[in-house]
């Protein structure tokens, strides 16, 4: 009776179930989405327990799809959107609010407000992170303020917190296990990347009490087996990690100075810096790239909040292309933007400027602008946003990169990848399976209960797909990257103007 690894992926907008066999190849696949909630401008919700029930319907789903019996999961591994976070009962189980999402900006000011008082460095330097309404623990924060009686709950050890990860686990074992691991925890500003455990001093300045926090654990181990509420009694579950550590895990990117990037909602650039944390000079992040066997690994990440997102707007906000498919045909249909520039900023401006005010701008337009302008500038603002990124790695790291390895929806489309090699003046890299977030997820549970023996198996796994070579013409180039800085400029200034 053959095994396999089922590795969970809940996403941002979808949740995913897939099932791999020992050659690393998905035998079953099934995908939902789920409901976006946006009750106010910058604010973004989730319904969590939609999210648990449509995880565990895909999960039921990818095993019946292929007629594959529960006791033919060898172990359950878990990737999810990491800053997302959620607060609930302990007896109940029931989410006291929705579930606050990564790109949601209502705690923004308070950002500010902890600037001003000087806790920006402290912050850093413990949690690697910046301060930015992005992280988990402003968003717990504002949950304690806003929702009557939640403050005094908490107190009396009543409501409990977690990510993504911590509340699927805790559903899928009926409350037995309160864990995460440690990539999501050291996404919350409130986790010390150097002890590896929450930080009291950060705890007490968000006002968040100990009682609430899930136990930190290994990305590769054994945590416990679901029960019944989860497809059956008994299956490990075994490995958990954050989206983006995960996708750089299922690209072995296991040196440091190897570096990945994620196209998906947002685009995300890991940079593995080997065991010691490096804190950023470039506003980068650094956090825990995973933790196998006792062994600590860190990263360097650059998060760009609209990537994918930006395509979907061309498809939903101005519907000028049914479907995400027909943008590279759109977008090839011009020789070039036109002098025509768009920063999707929907959410604020990532790394590595971190401005929380800037919005979408496009600059350049014409009465000769087209909607394929418009998409091929679309597209080019991925790879310049990832530009950025990638000099502010090689600037922190003082390591040149030679290759980028490129996973996640947005790599299908050739257009977008030859243009990052000719931005980047780098080899793209697109491997044979671009699911490398839930293969992650999948090498870490698959790891923690011998199904792969060890990361030599994993990597004889990993096959090339494409390289995409960069051109020796970098006059036109040359001027597309200097055209972005100065729309950079525009829309700083325009940003700094609406903050007096």
């Amino acid at each position: 009776m053959e095994e396999y690894i089922l590795a969970l992926d809940q996403g941002t907008t979808s949740c995913r179930a897939l099932l791999f066999n020992k050659k690393g190849q998905i035998v079953s696949s099934c995908q939902k989405e789920f409901t976006q909630y946006f009750p106010q401008p910058g604010w973004v919700e989730h319904d969590a327990l939609e999210i648990w029930d449509v995880q565990s319907g895909m999960a039921s789903e990818a095993l019946a799809g292929k007629g594959v019996r529960p006791a033919q999961i060898k172990a359950i591994g878990i990737t999810n959107q990491r800053e997302t976070v959620v607060v609930w009962d302990r007896h109940t189980g029931k989410p006291l609010h929705p579930a606050i999402v990564w790109q949601d900006k209502r705690t923004a000011d308070f950002c500010e407000e902890l600037k001003k008082l000087g806790y920006e460095r402290l912050i850093r330097e413990r949690t690697g992170l910046v301060v930015d309404a992005y992280f988990s623990g402003t968003k717990v924060k504002w949950i304690l303020d806003q929702v009557p009686g939640a403050r005094e709950r908490a107190r009396q050890g009543d409501l409990l917190l977690g990510t993504i990860d911590t509340w699927l686990v805790w559903n899928m074992t009926s409350g037995a296990l309160h864990i995460t691991d440690v990539t999501n925890a050291s996404r919350t500003l409130l986790f010390n990347i150097h002890t590896l455990d929450w930080d009291r001093e950060l705890l007490a300045l968000f006002d968040i009490p100990e009682s609430m926090l899930p136990q930190v654990r290994e990305s590769s181990e054994c945590y416990g087996s679901t029960t019944e509420a989860f497809l059956k009694e008994g299956i490990p579950i075994a490995g958990i990690a954050g989206d983006q550590q995960a996708a750089l895990f299922g690209q072995m990117c296991t040196s440091a100075g190897m570096v990945k990037n994620t196209y998906g909602t947002g685009c995300f650039m890991l940079m593995n810096i080997g065991k010691e944390p490096i804190v950023s000079q470039n506003n980068l992040l650094t956090s825990v790239g995973w933790k196998i066997k006792g062994e600590t690994t860190y990263v360097l990440e650059g998060s760009i909040f609209i990537a994918g997102a930006v395509v979907q707007w061309l498809r939903d906000g101005l519907k000028i292309i049914a479907d995400s498919a027909e943008v590279e045909a759109l977008a090839a249909s011009v020789p070039g933007t036109d002098g025509v520039y768009l920063i999707p900023a929907f959410a604020g401006l990532g790394a590595p400027h971190w401005n929380q005010r800037a919005r979408g701008a496009a600059f350049g337009l014409t009465r000769g602008t087209t909607d394929a302008h418009l998409a091929r500038a679309a597209l080019e603002s991925i790879a310049y946003q990832t530009m950025d990124i990638l000099k502010a790695m090689e600037a922190d790291s003082g390591i040149p990169i030679r290759e980028v390895r490129v996973d996640g929806g947005a790599t299908v489309n050739n257009l977008l990848m030859q243009f990052q090699a000719e931005v980047l003046n780098t080899e793209t890299v697109r491997p044979v399976v671009v699911e490398t977030t839930v293969m992650g997820a999948a090498f870490l549970a698959g790891l923690a209960v011998g199904y792969w023996k060890g990361l030599e198996d994993i990597q004889s796994i990993w096959q090339t797909d494409k390289r995409f070579v960069p051109t020796a013409e970098r006059t036109s180039i040359e001027a597309g990257i200097r055209g972005w800085y100065r729309a950079i400029r525009a829309l700083e200034a325009w940003s700094a103007d609406t903050a007096h």
